[in-house]
């Protein structure tokens, strides 16, 4: 069931209490329910509170929305990413933190707008996609600096990119499944796929 308004709805991590992350928050949820294409900015406006004209106070665009949506996230979690690295110097310790920061960025506050990143990406115009990618790639160079280290050692076996093409693949799938609530713990979950990754 889709919330009616936006005051129904859990805040997420990358958007502030402002107006203009108030936007960001309902569309991250809208585009994340319904889909970009199927939400209109005068839905988004009613969602939020205010009128349809007010929305273009802080961005041209319904894609300038969405691409503000995915900066914000991306943004957000590559903090989360350099603050989980800098745990350890160990780089099969700084994996298992990639894995917790990414299992709680996907499943976590921030599930919606991670979402709205992978499924929507496409949807952006060719414009903001080539702004973004600069970050995303920052996003992916974080783990493969990681990744490279430990295929250097023989720990891990396989090309890095490809290696965390399917690695990402596998958590970005664990929304559709995981349940927060149940008797595996996130961290638990992250000790599976840590251990997985490296013995397999």
């Amino acid at each position: 069931m889709i919330a009616s308004s936006i005051d129904q709805i859990e805040p997420i991590a990358c958007f502030d209490d402002t107006p203009r992350g108030r936007l960001l928050l309902g569309a991250a949820y809208l585009f994340h329910k319904q889909g970009y294409a199927k939400t209109t900015v005068r839905e988004l406006a009613q969602f939020i509170g205010i009128q349809s004209g007010s929305l273009f106070h802080h961005f041209k665009t319904k894609d300038d929305i969405l691409a503000n949506v995915m900066e914000q996230t991306i943004i957000y979690n590559n903090a989360c990413l350099q603050s989980a690295i800098t745990t350890s110097n160990h780089p099969e310790q700084q994996l298992k933190e990639l894995i917790k920061a990414e299992l709680h960025a996907i499943t976590g506050d921030t599930g919606a707008a991670m979402a709205v990143l992978v499924y929507e990406w496409f949807a952006l115009s060719p414009e903001n996609q080539k702004k973004l990618l600069k970050l995303r790639n920052e996003y992916e160079g974080i783990w493969l600096k990681v990744i490279q280290v430990l295929h250097e050692q023989g720990k891990i076996k396989h090309d890095p990119f490809i290696w965390r093409r399917l690695i990402g693949g596998s958590i970005a799938w664990t929304v559709t499944w995981y349940n927060p609530e149940g008797k595996l713990s996130l961290d638990g979950l992250a000790d599976i796929v840590w251990d997985m990754t490296l013995k397999s």
